[in-house]
């Protein structure tokens, strides 16, 4: 799930209208699977530059890279990460939750 629910642009809102309910049933599901030992959670990557984005603008790439604390553009290996860890035995407690890897630029600066 992309980062369009706390930030969603113009003409977009069908999409952000379904990103948002992803959240809901997380949220659903996790309540419900949690008595199964089952957790459920959600993470949501900022801009992951991949092939279906080689058509982006490069001014786009820049003013948003400009809005990203890290520094950097994500890659794919970070969203794998985080995916990693929720499907681990460390993250058995976690359930419920929308996990945004995106360098900090949700934080608003």
């Amino acid at each position: 799930m992309s980062q369009v629910t706390q930030h969603p642009p113009p003409g977009r809102s069908a999409y952000a209208t379904a990103k948002s309910a992803q959240i809901g049933l997380t949220r659903s599901w996790a309540g419900e699977l949690a008595p199964s030992g089952i957790t459920v959670n959600t993470v949501a990557p900022g801009f992951i530059p991949v092939e279906r984005h080689a058509d982006v603008p490069e001014e786009i790439r820049n003013a948003y890279l400009a809005s990203v604390p890290a520094g950097r553009m994500g890659i794919p290996g970070d969203i794998a990460h985080a995916v990693s860890f929720l499907a681990s035995e460390d993250a058995g407690f976690i359930t419920g939750q929308r996990i945004v890897v995106d360098g900090g630029r949700n934080l608003g600066r």
